[in-house]
């Protein structure tokens, strides 16, 4: 599935598909770029699109998602931003809404082939630490292929928390948002995220 690039006003057109991503070309002034997107301007969504793409990518397909559907409902979540941007509050955090519109198409895209299951936040240490970095790099050595295999057994809840965290990066009040899950219902769900990837760590490392 692709999408062409958006024209006219927010709610007219679909998302377009990058082709390059802002880590080559510096960071955007999001809000600026969402400033801009509201008032109708594709190239400005374009470049949206091209600043978060990639990791809205990662964070579908970490979710469980196919390549080809983990794909779909990046696109899909891009066109609901572009259609739902006359609704967006100015000034609101872009990201959380962002990844809460994601999440739910991915929830959505696994109950449907019923992968979803149960779920159940400390802050992991010493390899887990280091994932933001090394995460997607070439040349990823045993420990780091235990945590994606530790991460495909996890409850779906809890393998979507400890990726907002600590893939992502979000802070625990922007995962509330993201989730629509209380403060202490997130921790756990990284806690136990945390405490079952460490295991499969030290299974790799004995």
């Amino acid at each position: 599935m692709r999408l062409e690039p958006p024209s006219g006003t927010p709610g007219d057109a679909p998302a377009p598909r990058p082709e390059t991503t802002w880590a080559d070309a510096g960071a955007p002034d999001v809000a600026a770029l969402v400033r801009d997107a509201r008032e109708g301007d594709p190239q400005a969504f374009r470049q949206l699109v091209d600043a978060h793409y990639a990791r809205c990518l990662r964070f579908a397909r970490n979710m469980g998602l196919a390549a080809e559907d983990a794909e779909e409902a990046v696109q899909d979540s891009f066109v609901r931003v572009w259609n739902a941007l006359p609704r967006f509050r100015p000034g609101a955090p872009f990201e959380p809404w962002l990844f809460r519109i994601l999440a739910n198409r991915c929830r959505s895209a696994l109950v449907r082939r019923k992968w979803w299951r149960r779920a159940a936040v400390d802050d992991a240490d010493d390899v887990l630490a280091q994932l933001p970095a090394r995460w997607g790099a070439e040349g990823d050595d045993a420990l780091y292929d235990a945590v994606r295999h530790a991460l495909d057994g996890l409850p779906a809840e809890q393998r979507e928390a400890f990726l907002l965290r600590h893939v992502e990066g979000l802070e625990y009040a922007e995962m509330m948002d993201v989730t629509g899950a209380g403060l202490s219902a997130l921790k756990m769900r990284v806690k136990r995220a945390s405490d079952a990837l460490r295991a499969r760590l030290q299974e790799a490392i004995a």
